[in-house]
């Protein structure tokens, strides 16, 4: 089973606009709802590539209500603490006429001790051998830098596997227990080792550095430059393929749900970065936080160019 731990969740709003202009009202000519946060938008792709997996988080008020009547109706299982602190509702203004966005998130609900521990006593029951579990986004108030790192420690105990995408503290603290795979993109790659990322070629000292700490795999994302996977022996690189972009937000968590595909169904290193690349391509050609099919990923595997990245500093 593949399990996604969603900590800070949102109502993402979208609002379609045929130009960003400031300091001017503007009018929106389409309004879309989905229901999202990091770890559900990894459910969510999966679901429409035809996969399964249980969505566990943190949802309260009539917000997060609404979230798990979402998922509920999309046919996602969900698993859910509930919380005294309303669900946080983020907006995005997206421009009809040019290849621009506004995103603004709020910072979200305090989680109390009490339902902090109610999160880890739930993965603690669910968590056995051979499980995934895909740990995503930022730590809402109220939780230590540390959850993320106690999260994996209770999974990996108990035989399953860790991924995991978020930046900062919560990121260095949870490498500390080695994950199985982590997901920077080059910016938090640069902030976790303090070695400068800006390109998959100049990447690789960095690469060596996260896998010192303990961490198996690193998939480093690039945006539309595509991104990296490597095992501590062998690192690929794979190019996106160029496309009308719609709405980029969310193609990070719909690559991770490629990824987890490509884990899940054992295929080869290079072909999981493959459908990594495909999924999050899929994702950013289509309106809102709206996740590619199996039909539409399909389209775009052939045309994901992988090739190994000659041996650098700390890679054999």
């Amino acid at each position: 089973m593949i399990y996604t731990v969603t900590l800070n969740p949102a109502l993402d709003r979208e609002l379609t606009v045929p130009e960003i202009r400031f300091n001017d009202v503007l009018r929106a000519t389409v309004v879309r709802i989905d229901f999202g946060g990091k770890g559900f938008n990894v459910s969510r792709a999966l679901h429409a590539l035809g996969g399964e997996s249980v969505a566990l988080g943190f949802v309260g008020g009539g917000t997060g209500a609404r979230i798990a009547r979402g998922l509920a109706g999309l046919g996602i299982r969900t698993d859910f603490v509930e919380i005294a602190d309303e669900t946080r509702t983020n907006v995005s203004i997206v421009s009809e006429r040019l290849p621009q966005h506004i995103k603004v998130n709020e910072a979200g609900p305090v989680i109390s001790p009490e339902e902090g521990a109610a999160l880890l006593s739930k993965v603690a029951s669910l968590a056995q051998a051979g499980d995934w579990w895909v740990l995503s986004g930022s730590l809402p108030h109220g939780l230590p830098p540390t959850f993320y790192a106690e999260i994996i420690e209770c999974v990996q105990r108990a035989g399953g596997r860790a991924v995991l995408d978020t930046s900062g503290e919560p990121l260095k603290r949870a490498c500390e227990v080695r994950p199985y795979l982590v997901k920077p993109n080059a910016f938090e790659a640069t902030e976790l080792t303090g070695i400068p990322v800006t390109s998959p070629e100049d990447s690789q000292a960095a690469v060596a550095a996260i896998h010192a700490l303990g961490v198996a795999h690193v998939y480093m994302s690039f945006g539309k430059a595509g991104a990296l996977l490597s095992d501590g022996r062998a690192c690929w690189v794979g190019a996106a393929p160029v496309i009308t972009e719609r709405n980029p937000i969310g193609a990070g968590d719909s690559a991770v749900a490629g990824v987890m595909w490509g884990l899940s169904h054992d295929l080869p290193l290079p072909e999981v970065l493959r459908w990594g690349i495909a999924c999050g391509t899929a994702a950013a050609s289509l309106p809102g936080t709206t996740m590619g099919d199996l039909a539409l990923v399909s389209s775009f595997l052939d045309r994901v160019v992988v090739r190994r990245l000659e041996a650098g500093a700390g890679l054999d």
